[in-house]
């Protein structure tokens, strides 16, 4: 067996934030339609595949904890899965490295599921729009289709329509999760919808403006559906979000998913780092964290 198929592979497993969230309806099965920009930060996860031998998974990192037994954690079914799919799939040792926060509005199980069919894809020579790998990503949860290919991006219906990548500037962001659970199920239950009932007509899909000030301008315009559903369940997202409104140099704050993480743009990535430096100071309890989303 040569080197290129034995070595460790590495991916990064990058937070998905849904910079707007648009709620247009309930299907007849009870799924909800959504309209949402999403991209993705340079903050998240970090998963490491040795090829060879069984499969087997490590989970490790600072909110390691949270992630669960392994048997239920999304790598492992991703994995599992994929080699159901394709007889004669290499497999191997699976480390994931948890540094965001579970069940937090960032997609993070989604992206370490996405990020281990990345790896199983590039060590048994498989393109990303392999349809027995899209089939798999389908099947294991509504955000793992976006994050196979982690990039700007439109996603409709359930998750399932992906526009194509956008192009835009990046923004310098802080991310912050006051650390109270939110159960997505919880979430839409607040907006009452019955199934088969339409909220908003869905228009296409729009471009993105290449200037950050128009971008800015537009995401302005935009907003999250689920935000206030999700701070009458927990009012710790509301607290979190006016810490980054007065943040100097915060010039946008929102909810990112169905919460509760929050996140606030800055104009650079300097003020975004002194901004995550206080609020780290001002709220130990929180998890904050300066990034860039793109």
């Amino acid at each position: 067996m040569s080197n290129s198929t034995t070595r460790k592979l590495f991916e990064h497993a990058p937070a998905k934030v849904n910079l707007t969230l648009n709620v247009l309806g309930r299907r007849a099965d009870g799924y909800h339609l959504l309209d949402s920009l999403v991209v993705f930060a340079r903050a998240g996860d970090r998963l490491t595949f040795a090829p060879g031998g069984t499969l087997a998974l490590k989970v490790s990192g600072d909110t390691a904890e949270q992630a669960g037994p392994i048997d239920d954690n999304l790598v492992f079914k991703a994995a599992t899965a994929l080699a159901a799919a394709i007889p004669g799939l290499k497999l191997g040792r699976l480390t994931l490295e948890k540094r965001l926060p579970v069940a937090a509005g960032l997609g993070g199980g989604s992206s370490d599921a996405a990020a281990a069919l990345r790896l199983l894809a590039r060590a048994n020579r498989l393109k990303l729009d392999d349809k027995r790998l899209q089939k798999v990503a389908r099947r294991l949860g509504a955000d793992v289709p976006v994050c196979v290919d982690p990039r700007p991006r439109w996603m409709r219906g359930i998750g399932e329509i992906l526009g194509a990548p956008l192009k835009m500037p990046q923004l310098a962001a802080v991310l912050v999760n006051p650390g109270v659970p939110v159960a997505t199920r919880d979430v839409f239950a607040m907006l009452r919808l019955k199934p088969g009932r339409a909220r908003k007509r869905a228009g296409r899909p729009r471009p993105l403006p290449r200037d950050r000030e128009a971008l800015l301008a537009f995401l302005a315009g935009g907003r999250n559906d689920l935000e206030p559903a999700a701070i009458k369940l927990q009012p710790a997202i509301a607290r979190a979000l006016a810490a980054l409104r007065k943040e100097p140099g915060c010039e946008l704050a929102r909810m990112s998913g169905s919460g509760a993480t929050c996140f606030g743009l800055f104009g650079s990535t300097r003020t975004a780092a002194a901004a995550a430096r206080h609020l780290s100071a001002a709220h130990p309890r929180w998890w904050v964290k300066a990034t860039v989303l793109g």
